[in-house]
């Protein structure tokens, strides 16, 4: 590109500086006896409940307790015995295996068995795309009707 215009050449002078330093390298142990050869200020403050993991602990003595006074027997709600049945007789009417279904759900074959051997939590999502592909109803008055 030589030889096209004039050349010039700017003087001025370009100063770079450090970036001033973070809240962490203040603290730091080497920055603090920096400080302290140089003359510089240092502060020192006691933080409440420095260096002590007080507040978690002695709140957990109020819960603990009332966990253990609870007699209720809290569990996730899991597929009824006559939803279980109904998929797995469906699913057999159609011929497809537990694989083939969850394929067609786009779900993992886990999926399909936790259903049919009761241990999965309902979920209205799967039971929709269950009552599509194996066209029987699953939820609603066609469970109660079943009892």
């Amino acid at each position: 590109m030589a030889g096209i215009g004039p050349m010039t050449q700017d003087w001025e002078p370009v100063v770079v500086r450090k970036k001033a330093p973070t809240s962490a390298a203040k603290k730091d142990e080497k920055a603090v006896n920096a400080a302290r050869r140089a003359g510089g200020p240092i502060e020192t403050v006691k933080k409440y409940n420095a260096g002590a993991n007080k507040a978690a602990s002695s709140a957990t003595g109020m819960n603990t307790k009332k966990l253990d006074e609870e007699t209720e027997v809290l569990a996730h709600e899991r597929v009824p015995s006559e939803l279980k049945k109904l998929i797995m007789q469906a699913r057999l009417e159609k011929k497809f295996t537990q694989a083939q279904l969850a394929q067609l759900i786009n779900e993992k074959p886990q999926i399909v068995q936790e259903y049919e051997s009761g241990k999965a939590i309902p979920n209205q999502l799967i039971l929709v795309k269950l009552e599509r592909v194996l066209g029987v109803k699953l939820r609603g008055d066609a469970l109660k009707g079943k009892k």
